[in-house]
């Protein structure tokens, strides 16, 4: 299998914890006085019994691609992306969190960002088109602070399409729009629930955003005209689940 250089002690950590894919060894800065965090990293790729070198600065660097690496990178297997039918049904996703779909988030620290408040959040699986969106690389795992190791990231040659195909299986698709009329915080949110957030530039696509059973908007103060797209994932995304959490998920619990 085709193998890749994590680095950073966060993205390499989550990788031991996460066990999704198999970590071949662990390269540590060798200096003197080594950080606690790295040393606790060693004691982790011991319990999993993955080699450690302890190797100079130069032989690190290079194994991080010139990434900003913090005194850890591990080789590791290629990322293991999911498949459309690995989304639980409707039934089953009432029960759990929202899916988040991603149309066009190039730049892979915003991508890593919303990674990160996916699975704070409880998001279930995130999908994303395999052309228009930042591919999960080390340096995803990195700005994500290692949540790319435990998110379920689905890959889709279309992602229209496959929103079809989650809305037969009984999901309802909300988009997030900032010229919606319908605040997000007033709207009732039907489940299981898709989440659809566009890119940093356009937004979502025409195409996309035909498909959406509603569209909803942040309201927002002063003169700026929209958020990062990171941070408005995250305000819909706890958004949702401290709906959840209060008992107050929309009325079509029992899909479409």
């Amino acid at each position: 299998m085709k193998t890749e250089w994590l680095y950073g002690p966060h993205a390499v950590g989550e990788a031991l914890a996460a066990g999704r894919r198999r970590v071949h060894e662990l390269l540590l800065e060798d200096r003197p006085g080594a950080l606690r965090r790295l040393e606790a990293l060693a004691a982790a790729a011991a319990r999993h019994g993955v080699p450690v070198r302890r190797v100079p600065a130069g032989e690190l660097a290079a194994a991080a691609g010139g990434g900003r690496h913090q005194g850890a990178a591990a080789r590791v297997d290629a990322y293991p992306v999911a498949g459309l039918e690995e989304i639980p049904a409707a039934a089953a996703a009432a029960a759990e969190g929202p899916l988040l779909a991603l149309d066009g988030i190039l730049d892979p620290h915003n991508f890593g960002a919303i990674l990160r408040s996916a699975l704070c959040a409880g998001t279930t699986a995130v999908v994303v088109p395999r052309d228009r969106s930042a591919p999960p690389t080390p340096a995803v795992s990195r700005a994500s602070a290692g949540a790319l190791e435990h998110v379920r990231l689905v890959r889709v040659t279309n992602l229209g399409r496959a929103l079809d195909e989650l809305k037969r299986r009984g999901y309802w698709v909300a988009g997030l729009d900032r010229a919606a009329p319908q605040s997000l915080f007033a709207a009732d949110l039907p489940q299981p629930l898709v989440l659809v957030v566009g890119g940093e530039g356009g937004g979502m696509r025409r195409g996309i955003l035909r498909r959406c059973d509603l569209l909803l908007a942040i309201p927002q103060a002063g003169p700026l005209d929209s958020l990062n797209v990171s941070v408005a994932a995250a305000v819909a995304l706890f958004e949702i689940r401290r709906r959840r959490l209060g008992g107050e998920a929309g009325s079509a619990g029992g899909g479409r």
